[in-house]
């Protein structure tokens, strides 16, 4: 049986385990001919979005993967807009309200608010935070 997932991310792109775990769960479920709908990042996973992060070149890059495996399966991938907001994560639509000269957010990411995350725990069939 397929079942529909979303994901909720709370780990920083780097300095935690999480959202690489979160990563690879995701890419298994895929595996397995489930059918992931959305990764809400949230608090630190926020940082998921940026595109200023420049990891070494024998790093993974996170953002970049987080990426690619939305244009592959058709993912939602939304930052929480408060959490990002107050982490300098900023899509150009934030930065012209609040007057800020640059935006931030990585091609593909979408900043999103709590009501997303609601909808996607009341319309999918498991959410799994990590």
């Amino acid at each position: 049986m397929s079942l529909t997932y979303t994901l909720v991310v709370n780990g920083s792109v780097y300095g935690s385990q999480s959202a690489r775990s979160a990563y690879q769960f995701a890419n298994a479920l895929i595996e397995k001919g489930h059918t992931l709908v959305s990764v809400f990042f949230y608090q630190d996973g926020v940082t998921n979005g940026t595109c200023l992060s420049a990891p070494a070149n024998d790093e993974f890059d996170l953002t970049k993967a987080w990426q690619q495996l939305s244009q592959q399966h058709d993912v939602r991938l939304e930052t929480c807009v408060a959490a990002a907001l107050r982490r300098g994560i900023v899509s150009q639509e934030e930065a012209t309200q609040h007057g800020l000269a640059q935006c931030n957010l990585a091609e593909g990411f979408h900043q999103a608010g709590l009501g997303s995350l609601a909808e996607a725990m009341l319309v999918q069939d498991r959410v799994v935070q990590f």
